[in-house]
């Protein structure tokens, strides 16, 4: 893991841009403390991205509302779950 200071890490951004993009995490510090991290994207991440360039999904940035019209039937999980512990 390699850790860079702010005023290197204005100096150097694509190069660290480039490590996170191998995979490698950068941790940045500020006068010494870790502050902050730039981390590679996640494989999910990454294949969302695919599928919304390609139209087979869409994404508004928004936080996904609901099961999307899905209804479940009979006694609700945490109600079984509470029952059980009894």
């Amino acid at each position: 893991m390699q850790i860079a200071g702010i005023k290197e890490l204005k100096a150097k951004l694509s190069m660290y841009i480039d490590r996170a993009r191998k995979g490698e995490p950068v941790v940045i510090t500020d006068h010494g403390e870790e502050v902050a991290m730039i981390i590679p994207l996640s494989e999910e991440r990454k294949a969302i991205r695919t599928l919304i360039a390609t139209g087979r999904a869409r994404w508004s940035g928004e936080k996904p509302q609901g099961l999307g019209g899905i209804t479940l039937r009979g006694v609700p999980l945490s109600e079984t779950i509470l029952e059980e512990r009894r």
